[in-house]
């Protein structure tokens, strides 16, 4: 992991850019922690660290401030600034298309764009989280949240240093990860937009259903995809306190 730039953001927080084997990510930390922090993954959708980072950096920096945690994000494969790759933008257009003409998405298209994602992504943020722990001033445990669900459900099965993990349930899920679904076993805190026009309610409840933890929490909220209210960043927040503290 190389840091190649670091700024002291007006919150006591520190924000720092890295490099990882070329993938691009950015490391928020509380600058005045007494001990080591723990850590939130924060995940996002396939558009790009730069359009996404007033997003990231909102939850990010509540995290560090209020609650003393550090939180990261990597850039995805084939966004941003990193290359593409000729399949995943297949799979894009033909999602796009199918949308615009109003066509249901079929499952060869959702498994076309999400499980080589998926493949790609999961190593990747492993990889993250190895030079990430090696940082003296972060020491778990560890939270993933948000972005491609699907990617979250394979780290949470995958990964054992992943102790609790908040997901959103509007992005579109291949039928082969309701099964790895079920072998979830860490804390769940699941926010679900009701009204959400690019997601399947019914199938967002019966992935929540499918999720095998004990202990997992949904939140539904009227109001479309981007509609999530404030509140839920520090119901968010207090899930992670609870588990990760």
């Amino acid at each position: 992991m190389r840091f190649v730039s670091e700024q002291h953001l007006d919150d006591g927080v520190l924000e720092r850019e890295f490099t990882l084997g070329g993938i691009p990510g950015i490391l928020w930390t509380p600058a005045s922690a007494s001990a080591p922090a723990p850590l939130i993954l924060i995940g996002h959708p396939p558009l790009g660290l730069r359009r996404m980072y007033p997003r990231l950096a909102g939850r990010a920096r509540h995290y560090a401030a209020e609650y003393g945690f550090a939180a990261a994000t990597i850039e995805l494969p084939g966004s941003g600034e990193r290359p593409r790759w000729a399949a995943a933008e297949q799979a894009r257009a033909d999602l796009r298309r199918a949308m615009e003409a109003g066509e249901p998405v079929g499952d060869e298209i959702v498994d076309a764009l999400i499980l080589p994602l998926v493949e790609k992504a999961v190593p990747e943020w492993q990889s993250a989280l190895d030079a990430l722990l090696s940082l003296p001033e972060i020491g778990g445990p560890v939270g993933y949240e948000g972005g491609v669900i699907s990617i979250g459900i394979r780290l949470a099965v995958v990964e054992p240093r992943i102790a609790a993990a908040g997901f959103f349930a509007g992005s579109l899920v291949p039928a082969a990860m309701f099964e790895e679904a079920r072998q979830v076993t860490v804390p769940l805190h699941v926010l679900l937009q009701w009204d959400d026009e690019g997601n399947d309610r019914q199938a967002a409840l019966d992935l929540f259903d499918a999720f095998g933890s004990k202990e997992k929490t949904l939140h539904a909220n009227l109001g479309g995809h981007t509609g999530v209210p404030q509140f839920e960043l520090d119901a968010g927040a207090r899930f992670f306190a609870r588990h990760l503290k």
